[in-house]
């Protein structure tokens, strides 16, 4: 299932070379056909967007009942494990706290002569969630591209899910979306709810960025219509590296690696040890563990393809080897987890300890579940508040500290040719 390799073998080598080549790989047929949806949406509004959602989605899905109600929100919630509602409100006190930590304030500074400079922050005006649905239906996505915005600012949250065959939206994305403050809700997925958030429709608002994750179509057609509106980033396959020496509990280290496997067949599981023992005992706890999980095909094909564990000489290979490859969930599994934190430098969340798994994170603990995938943890950061608010700088200048700031502005401009700059100032000071 799941192979075992020495970092410095040329089997070790050709595994990482195998990740590289998989976050990479374009679809062109597919970004053809999310561009022609686009352009339709674009030119035909919302009679393409319904259009669409009846081909791939649902027939019983019109312009009457294209925007959720009340009254579905109500049935929502009596459909809806009651336990599960009261752990939706504990994981939102949880996130919202971490996420205040996050806001910044407008500043304003003064310097001599009446100079007057600062910065504004405010929330952006319109924002558009994209969650999943069908087998996918992750209300815990509402609540982690929701509460950050909310914290942020942001004046109206706007959701799109694509419905069930029936017409109907999953209860628990429902539930979820009213408790977080989303001011209306779509039944629309796909390429073409991208569209319809990016240009606008009859009945959707056209909003100022796009967030949340979705299929190939979904991420492509986010990738299109950037510089339309912002977009939170392009996720990849889902991805976890877990750094352990003999300390760790092998039966903790298998379920954690098993636990992002699940999500997809190209998701990639890796163990960095200096313990092949533990490789061998995490290899076995693997086999005995995978045969009472609901989604074992899918963790299999993902472990065979893109599983390992690699064994490397001492814990700063393994620190390497996990800067190098920049995952998106980083485990610490060592006896003195604390002492490491300093030297990772590219991850998306790093747990340390034996408990604090990863689905404390996706669920619960507060610190936000959309990460970077595929190595951009080197340049990209986790979804927070900053990515829901704009800034604008001010300046105040009196006719004294213009007058003597002028002559350096106007080489400036005269060295860069730009001889409409330096009149700009020029004239304030002529007779």
């Amino acid at each position: 299932m799941i192979k075992i390799v020495s970092g410095n073998s040329l089997e070790g080598k050709e595994y990482m070379k195998s990740l590289k080549e998989r976050a990479e790989a374009v679809q062109v047929d597919v970004i053809n056909r999310v561009n022609k949806i686009l352009e339709d949406v674009k030119q035909r509004g919302e009679d393409a967007v319904i259009e669409y959602t009846q081909k791939f989605d649902s027939e019983k899905v019109n312009s009457d009942n294209f925007v959720v109600t009340k009254e579905e929100i109500q049935e929502a919630y009596n459909k809806a494990d009651k336990d599960f509602i009261e752990a939706l409100k504990a994981a939102i006190v949880n996130i919202k706290d971490f996420h205040e930590k996050q806001k910044r304030n407008s500043w304003i500074t003064t310097k001599d002569k009446a100079v007057i400079m600062g910065q504004t922050i405010r929330g952006l005006s319109n924002v558009g969630i994209y969650v999943p649905g069908g087998t996918a239906a992750y209300p815990s996505s509402v609540l982690m591209n929701a509460v950050p915005a909310k914290v942020a600012g942001v004046e109206n949250l706007y959701m799109v899910t694509p419905p069930s065959k029936d017409g109907s939206i999953n209860p628990n994305i429902l539930v979820a979306a009213d408790l977080v403050g989303v001011n209306k809700i779509f039944k629309v997925g796909g390429a073409q709810a991208v569209g319809a958030l990016a240009y606008g429709t009859e009945s959707v608002p056209k909003v100022d960025k796009i967030v949340g994750p979705g299929n190939i179509y979904v991420a492509m057609a986010k990738r299109a219509v950037y510089g339309v509106v912002d977009i939170d980033m392009i996720a990849g396959p889902s991805e976890i590296l877990i750094i352990a020496d003999e300390s760790a509990d092998p039966k903790y280290v298998a379920a954690d690696l098993m636990s992002q496997a699940e999500h997809d067949v190209l998701a990639s599981s890796i163990l960095v040890t200096t313990s092949l023992k533990l490789g061998e005992k995490v290899k076995a706890e693997l086999e005995r563990q995978i045969e009472n999980l609901s989604r074992k095909d899918i963790i299999k094909t993902s472990l065979e393809n893109y599983g390992a564990i690699i064994v490397v000489e001492n814990i700063s290979k393994a620190i390497k080897m996990a800067n190098e490859i920049a995952p998106e969930h980083l485990e610490v599994i060592v006896s003195e987890p604390l002492l490491l934190l300093g030297d990772l430098k590219n991850a998306g969340s790093i747990f340390l300890g034996s408990y604090s798994p990863e689905p404390l994170g996706d669920y619960f603990a507060g610190p936000n579940h959309v990460l970077p995938t595929s190595g951009t943890a080197r340049f990209f950061s986790p979804l927070s508040v900053d990515d829901f608010v704009k800034k604008s700088s001010y300046i105040y200048y009196s006719r004294t500290a213009l007058k003597e700031a002028k002559d350096q502005i106007m080489k400036l401009a005269e060295v860069e040719g730009l001889t409409a700059h330096a009149n700009s100032i020029k004239v304030r000071f002529e007779e």
